[in-house]
């Protein structure tokens, strides 16, 4: 049997997404749109499929509707009859009577969906990094060096490393320390200024998680997390802990593997998108990223005349939106978005059905969804009166939310 359909995806979409506020505060941190068309979810999903990986788990908790949707309507594309699924196990507190406490208590609170499948294999993924990767090569490292257990890891500028967890590597790739955001991260022997991270990819035999996971739900000491907690107590047990070195999909020079659990991360990574020739490209044929999409009509630009003209340039235009005399640039409009006549929309995200009225201009700023920008309207450009009405990071990055309804469905 294939290395495929030896392995368990548990893809971890719990999060509550805290630093992306308010983007989070109706929905999950994996339902976030992205890239105009997508959800953050669809990246790590896609990369499943495009590994030829159909045994999923996606474990969800935190404002999951939309997420739950999403999912279920836009991944039903694998053959369940061949045993293939995209299944969403929301907490089911079948083992204990609390919420999920971190990322080692989700997987184990659905110990017994694992254990009920024939898997010799355990891939554990996060639904909200933004990446390409084949885990079938990491998978195949995993078995051919006899490992218990192999971590996705990339390297990284030792200045921006804290951030994250740190491994330390031999020479033969097995990870011998691990410090889970150090102040001052240890270098990589080759290279001072770099260091390898933890991509939050971790990769199991069955049997050792099921009884490693049992052990850490009885630690009363332990944060339930796999770099806090799972992963470092393996390594200082001597267990065959080995790092797999990230291989990007994108096939570019520079690697491309961004957490966006931040405002400005997220917007950041959004707009590398619309660059001539992206690292992250969304028009790859060779590894395509899936999504779920409602029929809309294709986009439209209308008006070019002395006064207006209808134009969007350095963008992403999603299908079903209409630039009506209005000017776009280095912007991402996602589906059903008209900008109106005179109006100016420059490096920004705009979440689907918005209207943008006449005369407004936007600069810098994610519009969430189901928003109509009143006629003459200014966002982005006067931060003291932006932050009197809106969200705005440090950074200066202006984030519009709709009114919060109680009874409101989100999308």
């Amino acid at each position: 049997m294939s290395i495929a359909r030896d392995t368990l995806v548990c893809l971890l979409a719990g999060g509550q997404g805290e630093r992306l506020y308010p983007l989070t505060r109706d929905r999950a941190k994996p339902a976030v749109p992205f890239g105009g068309i997508y959800r953050i979810i669809d990246i790590t999903l896609s990369n499943c499929v495009n590994s030829d990986l159909r045994h999923i788990f996606v474990l969800t908790q935190y404002k999951a509707l939309s997420l739950n949707r999403h999912v279920r309507e836009g991944w039903y594309m694998l053959a369940h009859e061949l045993g293939e699924f995209v299944q969403i196990l929301p907490p089911m507190k079948r083992v204990g009577e609390s919420w999920y406490q971190g990322t080692a208590d989700a997987i184990y609170q659905n110990i017994y969906s694992i254990g009920s499948e024939l898997a010799k294999y355990v891939l554990i993924l996060s639904g909200d990094h933004v990446y390409k990767m084949n885990y079938q090569l990491m998978l195949q490292q995993h078995v051919d060096s006899g490992a218990d257990v192999t971590v996705g890891a990339i390297e990284f500028n030792r200045a921006e490393a804290s951030r994250f967890g740190v491994v330390e590597l031999d020479a033969a790739g097995r990870i011998v320390g691990w410090e889970e955001k150090p102040a001052s991260p240890k270098p990589s022997p080759h290279s001072p200024d770099k260091c390898h991270v933890s991509m939050g990819i971790y990769c199991f035999n069955r049997d050792l998680l099921i009884n490693c996971l049992t052990a850490d739900a009885e630690d009363p000491q332990s944060s339930h997390d796999f770099g806090k907690d799972v992963v470092p107590k393996l390594i200082s047990s001597n267990r065959r802990v080995y790092s797999y070195n990230f291989v990007d999909e994108n096939r570019k020079e520079a690697q491309y593997w961004r957490d966006i659990g931040t405002i400005e991360a997220y917007y950041e990574a959004n707009m590398d998108l619309i660059a001539v020739s992206p690292v992250f490209n969304l028009y790859d044929k060779e590894w395509p990223l899936r999504t779920y999409q409602r029929q809309y009509p294709p986009a439209k630009f209308v008006f070019a005349d002395q006064e207006r003209m209808g134009i969007a340039l350095d963008s992403i235009v999603s299908m079903g939106s209409i630039v009506s005399g209005g000017h776009v640039s280095n912007s991402i409009l996602s589906p059903d978005v008209r900008v109106n006549s005179y109006s100016y929309v420059d490096r920004s995200i705009i979440f689907p059905h918005v209207d943008v009225g006449r005369y407004s201009r936007i600069r810098n700023a994610i519009i969430d969804r189901h928003i109509h920008i009143p006629e003459h309207t200014d966002i982005g450009y006067d931060p003291e009166e932006d932050s009197k009405k809106y969200h705005v990071t440090d950074e200066g990055i202006v984030v519009v939310v709709p009114e919060q309804r109680m009874f409101e469905e989100p999308e």
